[in-house]
């Protein structure tokens, strides 16, 4: 990559896919943090190595079950598993990001569960909706 000829000053983008566990440990799975807490240290200091020489790199926390092919939603929890084609249209929009506005982390997570229960928080001053389409929205509570 860093031969590469650039384009527009970019040179390339490297995505780590991470987890939850990258950012807290969880009982009975010390060897998965333990690994996904050193992909998050390698992607940092990758990033802090590479964005000046035009290479973005960024570390995606995927917080969530995947509905993979083969894989179903439990009928009375519907939309409590990521879409691969939404994941999807994360990491490309990171890929196209401006070089002057690039993001080294970043969280992708289901619209239910307990991250956006309000009651869970009381400083929690915003809650979650889902649209007619099914995508997720922040709104604020006045």
């Amino acid at each position: 990559m860093l031969d590469a000829e650039p384009i527009d000053a970019r040179r390339g983008t490297i995505l780590f896919t991470g987890a939850s566990a990258g950012v807290k440990g969880f009982p009975n799975s010390a060897p998965f943090a333990m690994g996904k807490f050193a992909q998050r240290g390698l992607a940092e200091s990758m990033a802090r190595e590479l964005h000046p020489k035009g290479i973005h790199v960024c570390w995606i926390n995927i917080d969530g079950g995947i509905l993979n092919p083969g894989r179903s939603e439990a009928a009375d929890n519907p939309g409590s598993m990521l879409n691969p084609d939404a994941i999807a249209q994360s990491y490309r929009h990171i890929i196209d990001q401006d070089r002057s506005a690039w993001t080294n982390e970043v969280a992708v997570r289901l619209l239910v569960g307990r991250f956006w229960r309000p009651k869970d928080n009381p400083c929690n001053r915003f809650f979650a909706t889902k649209d007619n389409e099914g995508y997720g929205h922040a709104r604020y509570l006045r």
